[in-house]
């Protein structure tokens, strides 16, 4: 798993919801983005990332994982229920996604950190 893609691509979340809260229009679906095995990193932690599991970091990540993905799902219900989802209070700095994304982030540079960039994952 390159690692540094999977940071990249959780750091895009934050845009990806930015404009579907501009508008909603139900092209995502709160029980898929609230799933932390449909997405590439959270399928490859269920899979072959499993050999790091005595690892600490590991559990970390998963953990941490699955709470972004709960948050972000939760927004996304929100939206889709046609509530008012204001950006800053959901994405805003201070908010439980940019909590949630910070941790997933540093969670995988931990483990990036403890295993290395490990080869053909």
């Amino acid at each position: 798993m390159d690692f540094d893609h999977a940071i990249a691509a959780h750091t895009e979340w934050g845009r990806k919801l930015a404009e579907y809260l501009a508008n909603p229009d139900r092209s995502l679906q709160p029980e898929e983005v609230s799933s932390d095995k449909r997405c590439e990193f959270g399928t490859w932690l269920a899979g072959e990332g499993r050999k790091f599991a005595k690892i600490s970091e590991y559990g970390a990540v998963v953990s941490d994982h699955a709470r972004f993905h709960r948050v972000a799902g939760e927004i996304v219900r929100r939206a889709n229920a046609g509530q008012k989802v204001a950006e800053e209070t959901f994405l805003g700095a201070k908010s439980e996604f940019a909590s949630a994304s910070s941790a997933v982030v540093r969670s995988i540079i931990a483990l990036k950190a403890k295993v290395g960039t490990p080869v053909g994952v």
